[in-house]
């Protein structure tokens, strides 16, 4: 096998794994409603752990040396505690299946709304009718959580949106700054750590010292590791093998992949409307995404 089929076997497989990293990741958020922690510890393991890994490596590559005060301050916010604190509040309230759709489907639909807006680029025919696809299944979703016993789920749909809302604004950043992974880590996970943890220890309820240690132990690896650093390695080598365009194709099958395993793993049922929902929205994603050339 030639090195370059190799790399896009790799590449190919990195961009599942990033499915599966994703997919699990609401299945553990969800089930961090039973462990005890509160959503500002859950933050805390996120950004405290990872900065174990992330200071060691920031120290040997000096990111902050190629990005001006301002773009460590602004991508430092949308990576923030505010937008994960944001995301955990929903799983207080929505099934994981939202989760996957509410976060991870509508990007696509939220970058074209951005760049309609702020950059006056106007989508393809091809990516309206995707967003319009999304948009119906979110509709649609959203009025079978309204049918169903959890009548709060709307609740935790909104904050899912406006987690959707910053983590598109990072995506868009990234592209337009030319951003590494050194620097996503320097600013994602140093620099919050550095001034939330003091906050989280002094003033934000806690339930760690109470937490069993099975449930703490499964959300301080998977929160504190997997998304941060491995989630974020496996996305750098598939973009930069298979390019960006084939792996946002790829990571259409996260909502997919969050509602079938919230059914398996957490006996979420998924109703016949919540079903269709992902249909439409996995033909939307389809249409709306647009291909580079790899």
């Amino acid at each position: 096998m030639s090195t370059g089929a190799s790399s896009h076997v790799t590449g190919y497989a990195a961009a599942w794994c990033i499915v599966l990293v994703w997919s699990f990741w609401l299945i553990v958020s969800r089930v961090a409603n039973d462990s005890g922690l509160t959503i500002y510890d859950l933050a805390a393991l996120r950004y405290g752990l990872a900065s174990l890994i992330a200071v060691p490596l920031c120290l040997y590559y000096q990111p902050w040396r190629g990005l001006r005060l301002f773009q460590i301050a602004v991508l430092s916010f949308i990576l923030g505690p505010i937008y994960i604190l944001f995301v955990f509040s929903g799983f207080l309230y929505a099934p994981a299946a939202h989760g996957g759709i509410f976060m991870n489907g509508v990007l696509p639909l939220i970058s074209i709304l951005f760049a309609i807006v702020l950059m006056r680029v106007l989508p393809s025919a091809k990516q309206v009718i995707g967003g319009l696809l999304i948009f119906v299944s979110a509709i649609v979703l959203a009025w079978d959580a309204s049918a169903t016993s959890n009548a709060d789920a709307w609740i935790g749909d909104l904050l899912f949106l406006t987690g959707a809302i910053f983590f598109s604004a990072y995506m868009i950043l990234a592209e337009r700054w030319q951003l590494g992974a050194m620097q996503i880590i320097f600013c994602g996970t140093v620099v919050n750590a550095a001034y939330y943890l003091p906050i989280w220890a002094i003033w934000l309820p806690s339930g760690m010292t109470e937490a069993p240690f099975g449930p703490f132990m499964l959300q301080a690896i998977y929160q504190g590791f997997v998304p941060n650093l491995i989630g974020l390695l496996f996305v750098a080598h598939a973009s930069r093998t298979i390019g960006n365009g084939n792996t946002s194709f790829i990571l259409a099958a996260v909502p997919g992949g969050g509602a079938l395993l919230g059914a398996l793993i957490l006996g979420e049922t998924l109703n016949l409307p919540s079903i269709l929902a992902l249909f439409i929205l996995t033909a939307g994603l389809l249409m709306s995404v647009h291909r580079r050339p790899v």
